[in-house]
């Protein structure tokens, strides 16, 4: 049937760009002696007030499309204030952070805010300097990611899971799979480093669904 036909064919893509960003988050080298680039006085305990000027509305959890344009994670002192796109090259790799203090969103998938998994990327290290998720395997359940998008809204992920897979059994229906509500993904490298083949073993991922969003008006 043709249904059948298009359900399969789009199982397909998901699985092949999962298993290209599973190849792509591979340091070239671990961060012997190397400390953490974080934001300084320490990470913060909740998600960052906005000025007295500004007012939050609440608005609707499943939005409507948008590009992400920025990401907080308190809980690990990362803010990035811009995401690049990670699409596919014209030989059908996946575009990658150009360096350690980069984050992107995979375009082949859902916006952070819409129904779905999606799923931002970044180095745990790159060339022996501390990726923006460099600490991503330290985060616990109940704590907050926060998408800030183009159109004003930010998207409120509370994390419900953290786990660590081997590359050969990257869990592709776990972390891909369709999900009835908004959800959240970010993906690193980790583990321990194969100096015979200049990557790490493993894969950190952690799970988020949508808890709450709002626009900032001034």
């Amino acid at each position: 049937m043709r249904v059948r036909a298009l359900l399969v064919g789009a199982f397909l893509a998901v699985a092949v760009a999962a298993l290209l960003i599973v190849a792509f988050l591979q340091a070239p080298s671990p961060t012997d002696g190397v400390q953490p680039v974080l934001a300084t006085g320490g990470p913060p305990t909740s998600v960052t007030a906005p000025t007295p000027s500004a007012t939050r509305l609440p608005v609707a959890k499943v939005q409507t499309p948008s590009e992400p344009a920025a990401l907080e994670i308190p809980a690990i002192g990362v803010r990035v204030d811009h995401l690049v796109e990670l699409g596919l090259t014209s030989d059908g790799a996946l575009e990658v952070p150009k360096d350690a203090l980069t984050a992107g969103w995979f375009t082949g998938g859902p916006a952070p805010g819409q129904v779905g998994p999606a799923v931002v990327a970044a180095h745990v290290d790159y060339r022996k300097v501390p990726g923006v998720f460099f600490r991503l395997k330290d985060m616990r359940s109940g704590e907050q990611v926060v998408v800030n998008r183009e159109d004003r809204t930010s998207a409120v992920f509370t994390v419900y899971r953290v786990d660590r897979y081997p590359k050969s059994q990257f869990p592709t229906d776990r972390v891909y799979g369709d999900t009835p509500t908004p959800e959240l993904r970010l993906i690193t490298c980790g583990g321990d480093f194969d100096h015979s083949t200049g990557n790490y073993r493993d894969n950190v991922v952690v799970y988020a669904r949508l808890a709450q969003a709002y626009l900032t008006t001034s």
